[in-house]
């Protein structure tokens, strides 16, 4: 018990290192970013700062599987070198058996990000989106998808816009909406007009409305009196068509507790669910895939120093980390193109890399 106690000490400790250094030089080239990408906004070193800090959570959550292979690695080498791993083997406990307590805690790690870290880093992206858009445009856009069809909220220094539509297509680069609902909000009062239309397209910097009706809705005037037809009616807006297909095709900002609901209201609405459905099933496979990196560190580093050969061993752990982590997202693609089924996208790539390990671990144990 002292020495799993030991290990699981030792484990901590490498991955919270790990995750310090790692997260310093991801912050170190984000914060690079964000001045190259708001440098005519003219933004103060704490708003980029801030911004900076906000996609911490998210980078935490795509890289746990790097800092877990990395920290295995460390660890073991380090026990390998101190002669620690021959003593643990001396006193009669197998290397498989030295392996619970790193394997107990990246489970457990696994868990606490699929539960906490997962909706601290939707609501951190969706924030760093929020402000991103109100320094680049000064007002907020966003884009949601229920059962009522696809809402869109467009911004500016002027007003806010809120878009509602029963559908949505998209082919190439054009945008088109049916069955659009406009209201316009004043700056710092409430609603402007409202608008009803049987369609409208995107262009550059506009919403291009057919067969619209607008009313006024100002305070003392019939809407009725004052509404007039168009055949055809231009709207200024700042979203675009790629940001459009980003937003819909985006699974960043969903936590996991409201992916299933968003998958119910896609199915409504007549959208896909496929990338959704895939995004669900992978989160509830991370501990597992996460265990799967801690076994492919040790399948390489619990290994006795005087053999020799370390850095090879280090480059191969990492190596096949790497190929492991690509061949899940390969599957995750096709799961989403639905070329292979859901649960087999998510859930074959962390199983094969335990037992690959395994058996590469009691290759090395047992000979």
């Amino acid at each position: 018990m002292k020495l799993d106690l030991y290990y699981t000490r030792r484990f901590l400790q490498w991955f919270g290192i790990i995750c310090a250094v790692l997260l310093t030089l991801v912050m170190l080239i984000d914060l690079n970013e964000q001045v190259r990408r708001f440098e005519s906004q003219d933004l103060n070193f704490g708003q980029l700062i801030g911004l900076t800090l906000l996609n911490v959570p998210a980078a935490i959550n795509e890289f746990l599987p790097l800092i877990m292979i990395l920290t295995t690695i460390v660890l073991f080498v380090g026990l390998a070198r101190s002669s620690e791993l021959v003593v643990t083997r001396a006193i009669g406990r197998s290397g498989i058996r030295a392996l619970a307590a790193p394997v107990l805690v990246s489970s457990i790690i696994g868990i606490l990000a699929l539960t906490t870290l997962n909706p601290i880093a939707a609501a951190t992206s969706n924030r760093y989106k929020e402000l991103a858009e109100e320094f680049k445009t000064g007002g907020r856009a966003a884009l949601s998808i229920s059962a009522d069809g696809i809402w869109l909220r467009q911004g500016s220094s002027t007003g806010q816009s809120v878009i509602h539509a029963k559908t949505y297509t998209g082919q190439g680069s054009e945008i088109i909406l049916q069955d659009v609902s406009i209201l316009t909000y004043a700056a710092d009062s409430g609603p402007l007009t409202r608008t009803l239309a049987q369609s409208a397209r995107l262009e550059t910097d506009h919403w291009v409305l057919s067969h619209a009706k607008v009313w006024p809705l100002t305070v003392g005037l019939v809407p009725e009196r004052g509404a007039r037809e168009h055949d055809t009616l231009r709207i200024g807006t700042t979203l675009t068509s790629e940001r459009i297909r980003e937003t819909l095709g985006s699974v960043d900002g969903i936590s996991i507790y409201d992916l299933p609901d968003t998958i119910q209201d896609l199915a409504q609405a007549g959208f896909s669910t496929k990338r959704y459905e895939v995004l669900l099933q992978v989160e509830f496979a991370k501990p597992l895939f996460l265990i799967a990196m801690v076994l492919v560190g040790a399948a390489f580093t619990m290994r006795h120093a005087r053999f020799g050969g370390t850095g090879l061993a280090v480059l191969m752990a990492v190596l096949l980390g790497f190929g492991l982590y690509f061949i899940r997202n390969f599957a995750q693609v096709l799961g989403e193109n639905g070329q292979i089924p859901v649960a087999l996208a998510a859930w074959a790539p962390p199983a094969a890399s335990i037992m690959l390990t395994l058996g590469l671990l009691l290759h090395a144990e047992d000979g």
